[in-house]
């Protein structure tokens, strides 16, 4: 699934993406670090691997969205 990186705390290594509907998902440090990443900055076209129920989804990976 592809999503908008909306904020980032380089400091907890969390944030918020939003889906392509607009809705925002949060992600922990465990989300991030799976991706690999280093930092992320708002704007950034990101995949996410997520799961749990559709009204509650929960990301478990971050990473630069690649063509």
């Amino acid at each position: 699934m592809q999503a908008t990186a909306y904020t980032y705390d380089p400091e907890s290594r969390s944030g918020q993406v939003l889906l392509d509907d607009g809705t925002p998902v949060p992600f922990d440090a465990a989300a991030f670090d799976a991706g690999g990443l280093r930092l992320l900055r708002p704007g950034q076209r990101v995949r996410i691997e997520v799961e749990g129920a559709k009204d509650a989804p929960r990301i478990t990976l971050v990473t630069l969205q690649t063509l």
